[in-house]
């Protein structure tokens, strides 16, 4: 062999790396941008006319990588002929085709899904499935993949078992024997990817089984739907879009494939875009917009004039900007809170703290190496809770526990720790002794902690008519500190907490992070490994401007907007510098310490 041959043998691998690297990229440098339709619009893509118009307006503004072509929706199935024209179409365009399923009977029954008890049901299911892996080399499951139905078959397959350990049991069969078997059996370089919807909390009720799904797959999905928090019907707070994201990636490690949006229940529209950039902080690899059909519905703009004045043309001004400093990003980091597989209470409630500016990690397994574990009511499911609790406090590290899982370990050995007590009584509070003038604008009610004096601290104290009710206990354990922070009735009355007791509990949960943040509620903080950071202003459309401060280390003396290049200077106190930082309402901003 020659040495020009050798040579060219040698160059190979690197070229062909080369190459996977760009195509990996896709038309934004850190990301790529998908569509999925659903089995109505494929069906209709069998008309040439028809799809090149429709696409033309989606692509205006808009750089589409990969769709997602739904094989299945409400017994609806685009024939072959169809699908060959629409693959084909797509390919003349550089776009990627995928599969899609939608495990629905009827969407309009209150999500009617599949009976995976009944065997005629069974088949039919993987008949649908066989039919996308033969044209599919990638398959997605939107997030109907669940089971509600309590029929007679379903009733006799239960036996003893509750409905949750049945349906969890069930979907995890279903998923091996139904879905990814059948797939890959007609296809055997297939990838099978299962989207999660974004009522995480109560996934195991109805068979999301996180547990055994994500090692039966070959990938997941996370569905960053947040839309309108107030007005929404499911109230999700914004900050679930990047939260959620995290728990399935540290479920699934470089499994999980992207952000799933949609453009119902919203206002404003960035309202929408904050759902594409939330989870893109989160380092989603993949956005894939839903649907084909709602992406060509006009922006809503409250007689306003907008511009761009299209969803995609908006979504593709939001990937404009995130694509700019993106990958200047490290690694996403935050307090880790250990949340068990199958496990609720005080259900999302991890959204609300992020949204109080302290960055979260939810994690599946206890994080032993962590300096600060924080645990909410969901940690009751781990039956050990309460040893890993000391083992961890025994070892000098914090550990922050809710009012609501103080309440559930009570007799379950908490009190090895503090004989502390959350109480049955309630408390309707606004003021906050000790911090100046701080004062709640509107009443919080709050369940009644009791503490053995001197055993435990107030920390942080808020008062009625003379009496001291506790929002931030701490107890010494070992070499450890335990702290009890209590939690409203209404998780949205964090909101309500004055910025000085914010700071306060910011200092203690996340004050291990590279940066603190001091300011008002629903102000976002997202840090990265590599001296970055994030800070949003929730807030919607015509609401406030934030003034908050960003709390660092001393040897960093400036701070940089990455976006803008603005530098910030910053005021020495003590050990620390602080930057006041100015975020107008519906934005961000993104920063380096130097």
């Amino acid at each position: 062999m020659t040495r020009l041959n050798l040579l060219k043998l040698a160059l190979l691998p690197i070229c062909l790396l080369a190459l996977a690297s760009v195509a990996g990229a896709g038309n934004y440098h850190n990301f790529r941008v998908a569509v999925y339709a659903r089995a109505y619009e494929v069906q209709q893509m069998k008309d040439p006319a028809w799809l090149e118009a429709r696409w033309a307006s989606i692509t205006n503004g808009l750089r589409v990588d990969k769709i997602y072509l739904e094989t299945h929706r409400d017994g609806v199935i685009p024939d072959q002929e169809t699908l060959n024209k629409a693959k084909e179409f797509f390919k003349s365009k550089g776009v990627e085709t995928a599969g899609g399923i939608a495990t629905v009977v009827n969407e309009r029954n209150h999500f009617e899904t599949f009976v995976y008890t009944n065997p005629e049901h069974r088949k039919k299911l993987q008949e649908i499935v066989e039919y996308t892996a033969r044209n599919f080399d990638e398959i997605i499951v939107d997030d109907f993949f669940f089971t509600s139905s309590k029929t007679d078959s379903d009733i006799q397959a239960k036996g003893d078992k509750t409905w949750t350990r049945f349906r969890l049991d069930l979907m995890a069969v279903v998923s091996r024997d139904l879905l990814v078997g059948p797939a890959k059996k007609v296809n055997p370089g297939v990838k099978v990817v299962i989207k999660y919807p974004n009522w995480y909390e109560h996934f195991q009720y109805t068979g999301y089984n996180l547990e055994d799904e994500p090692r039966i797959f070959d990938g997941v999905y996370t569905g960053a739907e947040t839309r309108d928090p107030v007005r929404g019907n499911q109230h999700l707070q914004q900050y679930l879009g990047y939260d959620l994201f995290r728990y399935l990636e540290n479920i699934k490690p470089g499994g999980n494939g992207g952000g799933w949006v949609d453009t119902g229940g919203w206002r404003d529209k960035e309202r929408y875009g904050e759902q594409l950039w939330v989870a893109l902080f989160a380092k989603a690899p993949e956005i894939t917009l839903f649907d084909f059909r709602q992406l060509l519905a006009p922006v809503r703009d409250a007689g306003q004039s907008l511009e761009p004045n299209t969803i995609p043309g908006y979504a593709g001004s939001v990937f404009e900007q995130v694509d700019s400093f993106l990958g200047k990003l490290g690694r996403p980091i935050g307090v880790k809170s250990y949340k068990p597989y199958h496990s609720s209470g005080e259900d999302f409630l991890h959204d609300f703290i992020g949204m109080l500016g302290i960055p979260l990690e939810m994690v599946p397994a206890f994080p032993t190496e962590a300096p600060t574990v924080l645990l909410t009511e969901s940690a009751k499911f781990d039956p050990a809770i309460v040893s890993k609790m000391k083992k961890q406090l025994l070892g000098g590290k914090k550990v922050v526990i809710t009012s609501g899982l103080l309440k559930a370990l009570q007799g379950k050995g908490i009190e090895d720790i503090s004989e502390i007590e959350c109480t049955d009584q309630k408390a309707t509070i606004r003021e906050f002794p000790g911090r100046g003038s701080a004062r709640s604008e509107s009443d919080i009610v709050i369940p009644e902690i009791r503490y053995p004096t001197n055993d435990a601290w107030e920390i942080v104290t808020s008062a009625t008519k003379g009496l001291g009710y506790p929002i931030l206990l701490q107890a010494s354990y070992g070499k450890g500190q335990l702290y009890v922070l209590t939690i409203p009735d209404n998780p949205g009355d964090l909101y309500n907490l004055p910025p000085q007791v914010l700071t306060q509990i910011r200092t203690v949960i996340s004050g291990d992070l590279p940066v603190l943040l001091d300011g008002p509620s629903q102000t976002g903080l997202f840090l990265y490994d590599n001296h970055k950071f994030i800070v949003e202003n929730f807030a919607a459309p015509g609401g406030s401007t934030v003034t908050a401060k960003a709390v660092v280390d001393s040897k960093y003396t400036k701070l940089v907007d990455v976006v803008s290049g603005q530098q910030i200077s910053g005021q020495a106190s003590g050990d620390k510098m602080v930057f006041e930082l100015t975020i107008p309402p519906a934005s961000y901003r993104v920063f380096s310490t130097e």
